[in-house]
């Protein structure tokens, strides 16, 4: 790297302050990406980047002119939390200058009571960008995975060539062993279930609408959506805070699923999950994955006692502690733990990651042992009492 090269880089990290001392003059391009900089990160002021609205707009223009797509992500978030830019999202030009993203997304559904008129049909817009670029990444995965589990899970007595489990077809034939001949005479013959393509498996996605959740009900909408496309599983979408709403007739459109979500308000997980027990009729072939960060506002003893008997029954429950990029959020590990002791794993789980958990639920693999095999950690049981 030149000199020249250096200093500037310094000149731009330093900001230009009387104390700075590269002495080092900008070209008008870096002036302009220099008072971008400065108009977030040198600011105390709240509510807007400069004297008049207008100037936002422009300063989201400059930073997608400046920088990548992800650092103007990183921009965009920062400019809302330290400078209050939350009322910047009212203005339908701010909105369409703005770059869509999960974030954005779960900010403008906390928004959408203030949204109106115009402003709200751009929002719509700018949500469905994004719900279509999450769906062209994650719908095949997704598709490919849970066909797979069920076509697996399901057995085939009378299969053609290509659909034998040599694996399972061994195992059920090794009392047919013929020692001379040294091989197994495949009396039973198993395959993987291609035939059918009813309703196979019944999936509860139960989501905890706390603010803190945002992301995740993001994501959650979008599987939703996915996995109601398919004819072999029947999918149900619950959505809760201190109510329960089901929003299972709209899974069609997770545009319409995300701007019926009420994010913010207390949380009664117990209620919720009652109301998902109450819609399950076939325990054995039913997935219930709970969305939560587990701050219980409702009746714990309650919550564990029907996680307990939902266990018992055969369903497949895991609690997963966020569904987003970001990691596991702070939750109640108490409540975690105490779940994980029940039976019910307990760990977050990206949304690339997503796929093959179902995969796994619906197979009834050990899901413990998924998460290792997928380099997460799930919380390890705990049976004592609650201690905070």
């Amino acid at each position: 790297m030149s000199e020249t090269e250096r200093l500037r880089r310094w000149r731009l990290v330093l900001g230009g302050g009387p104390a700075e001392g590269t002495g080092h003059g900008l070209d008008e391009r870096d002036l302009r990406l220099d008072r971008a900089l400065g108009a977030l990160y040198d600011s105390d002021r709240k509510g807007g980047l400069g004297s008049s609205a207008p100037s936002v707009p422009r300063w989201l223009g400059d930073i997608r002119d400046y920088f990548p797509a992800a650092v103007v992500q990183v921009m965009q978030r920062d400019a809302l939390d330290r400078l209050d830019l939350k009322r910047m999202l009212t203005e339908p030009e701010m909105l369409e200058a703005v770059v869509p993203d999960v974030a954005l997304v779960s900010t403008l559904i906390a928004m959408r009571g203030v949204l109106s008129g115009r402003t709200k049909e751009t929002a719509r817009l700018v949500v469905r960008k994004v719900v279509d670029a999450l769906l062209a990444k994650l719908e095949e995965p997704l598709r490919q995975a849970v066909n797979g589990a069920i076509d697996r899970a399901s057995v085939n007595r009378r299969p053609r060539h290509a659909e034998i489990d040599w694996n399972r077809t061994i195992r059920a034939n090794l009392r047919h062993y013929q020692a001379e001949y040294r091989t197994i005479i495949p009396e039973t013959r198993l395959g993987h279930g291609r035939k059918s393509r009813g309703s196979l498996k019944d999936v509860i996605l139960c989501i905890d609408q706390s603010g803190s959740m945002a992301n995740s009900v993001v994501y959650s909408s979008i599987f939703g959506a996915v996995m109601a496309s398919l004819p072999a599983v029947s999918t149900r979408l619950v959505v809760f805070d201190t109510e329960v709403v089901d929003l299972t007739d709209d899974l069609d459109d997770p545009v319409e699923v995300l701007f019926s979500v009420q994010l913010g308000g207390g949380t009664d997980i117990n209620r919720a999950v009652g109301y998902c027990a109450s819609r399950i009729t076939r325990p054995e072939d039913t997935v219930l994955v709970l969305i939560s960060d587990l701050y219980e506002g409702g009746v714990e003893a309650g919550l564990l006692a029907q996680a307990q008997r939902l266990v018992t029954s055969g369903v497949q429950v895991v609690a997963l502690l966020a569904l987003s990029d970001e990691g596991a959020p702070a939750y109640d590990r108490s409540l975690a733990a105490r779940l994980a002791a029940l039976g019910v794993p307990a760990f977050a789980c990206t949304p690339d990651l997503f796929p093959d958990l179902m995969a796994a639920a619906i197979r009834k693999a050990d899901l413990e042992a998924w998460a290792a095999t997928a380099g997460i950690a799930a919380v390890p049981a705990d049976s004592g009492p609650r201690t905070g």
